[in-house]
């Protein structure tokens, strides 16, 4: 008896295992590349994930998020064919798509497409509160975060540093943590300040000016004004007065768009999903993270995107007469 019924179990694991072959060849993974966890980034590519799996038996789409380096690294792991989908800054966009800046040696990313852009990102500048620091001049020869390698934000740092007329050098220290670093870098007193291009609030903010007192100081000045008016895709934004802990004044300063970029190599029938998985939903979007609250469609579907628009999402954007 005992000898049958292990048979049975057998030949039924069998059926199956063979009936469930066809489904399991049906369903399609995409990975939506992000940042650092504490990032707005991070919490997008969720808010994405979350509406597209929500219909995934009609579409057999399956999606997933992974934390990565941020902008630069999406782009260049996109080009490699390791990434669906990813997150990067405007002013990163553009320069892949004209082989410019970090991505001079490497080549213009001919296939980097927009799908949408999302949220905007203010370059945002926080000070150990015991620094004493009240503007940008302020930390020549301090400790300041410049970002990491391959984030958006140390791309954009290194065109201000360069609008400037500052060097590396300037800095006592120019220390390279990631996002999710240097927060407890600088309340630990291992640095003076840092810079960051998120959507507005961020935990990445909050924490240090919760924490430690940490304080906003405002980007502004004639190099701003300079790389603002020569650069298509930065413009001036403000950070309201209140948001955070301990900063009861307005912060000015100027910043990009966050944009959603994947490649022409990627089925136009998945980005069509994916993009419509938003649209569809964009309410329920909009709800998902405080950033997202003043979304709007048709902007969404044309402001700051650097790179070609992908077939995909143009076919939406036509169905819904956004575009012709």
């Amino acid at each position: 008896m005992k000898k049958l019924n292990l048979s049975l179990l057998t030949c039924a694991a069998v059926l199956a295992s063979t009936f469930a072959l066809p489904v399991m060849a049906q369903q399609k993974f995409v990975t939506v590349g992000t940042g650092g966890v504490t990032g707005v980034y991070y919490a997008a590519g969720g808010a994405i994930c979350r509406l597209v799996n929500k219909d995934r038996a009609k579409h057999g789409i399956r999606c997933s998020v992974e934390s990565t380096g941020g902008s630069g690294f999406n782009i260049n792991t996109i080009k490699a064919g390791e990434l669906d989908f990813g997150f990067a800054q405007s002013d990163v966009g553009y320069n892949a798509v004209k082989g410019l800046g970090a991505f001079k040696e490497g080549g213009a990313h001919g296939d980097l497409r927009s799908v949408f852009s999302v949220h905007p990102e203010p370059f945002t500048v926080l000070a150990r509160k015991e620094a004493n620091i009240k503007s940008m001049a302020d930390f020549k020869g301090k400790r300041f975060n410049v970002g990491n390698p391959g984030s958006g934000t140390r791309a954009s740092m290194d065109e201000l540093m360069e609008a400037m007329g500052w060097k590396i050098s300037d800095f006592s220290l120019a220390s390279e943590f990631k996002a999710d670093e240097h927060g407890p870098a600088l309340c630990d007193g291992k640095i003076d300040g840092f810079i960051f291009g998120v959507g507005h609030p961020s935990a990445n903010i909050q924490d240090p000016t919760t924490s430690c007192g940490a304080k906003l100081v405002s980007i502004t000045g004639a190099a701003v004004d300079k790389l603002v008016a020569e650069k298509p895709y930065y413009a001036k934004a403000s950070i309201p007065a209140g948001l955070y802990p301990n900063n009861p004044q307005v912060t000015n300063t100027y910043g990009v768009l966050a944009t959603l970029v994947s490649s022409s190599k990627t089925p136009p029938e998945m980005v069509y999903q994916i993009t419509k998985a938003v649209f569809d939903n964009l309410d329920e979007f909009k709800k998902l993270h405080p950033a997202f609250a003043n979304l709007s469609a048709t902007n969404m579907a044309k402001d700051g995107l650097s790179a070609p628009l992908h077939e995909g999402a143009a076919r939406y954007y036509k169905e819904k007469g956004w575009m012709k």
